[in-house]
């Protein structure tokens, strides 16, 4: 895996601006919320719910054979700028304990609700494996 970063830009905060890897296996992870593996959600707040998102999404590159190092790219759609501007550090406290330092290309999106209520963010990614 290859970070690029094209020559004389500002070094991105938290994320990539791209990833390059070799052809290999594909993880397609879709939506993940902050619930449980039975589905209920055990907090209406941002902070564990992004944790709790984030192992979710990890659950499935694992299942998948793959670890943290493999997500190249992932989206976040969160309800509540205000919201997460206001926990961005204890995001990144969580970010570090389960990514360490690997920081795929990432977008984050706001939104004026999610599906499954009372989810407040929703995390999707994309691994790849080595051949």
């Amino acid at each position: 895996m290859k970070t690029l970063h094209p020559e004389g830009w500002d070094a991105p905060i938290g994320y990539s601006n791209g990833i390059m890897v070799p052809a290999g296996k594909i993880i397609f992870v879709a939506g993940q919320v902050g619930w449980n593996e039975k589905q209920i959600f055990e907090s209406t707040d941002l902070v564990p719910q992004f944790e709790q998102a984030l192992k979710n999404v990890l659950a499935v590159v694992a299942e998948g054979g793959g670890t943290a190092e493999n997500i190249c790219r992932m989206t976040a759609f969160c309800c509540d700028k205000p919201a997460y501007l206001a926990v961005r550090g204890q995001l990144g406290k969580i970010w570090r304990a389960q990514m360490g330092k690997h920081f795929p290309a990432m977008s984050m999106i706001f939104v004026s609700d999610l599906l499954d209520h009372p989810g407040l963010i929703e995390l999707e990614a994309t691994a790849v494996l080595p051949a």
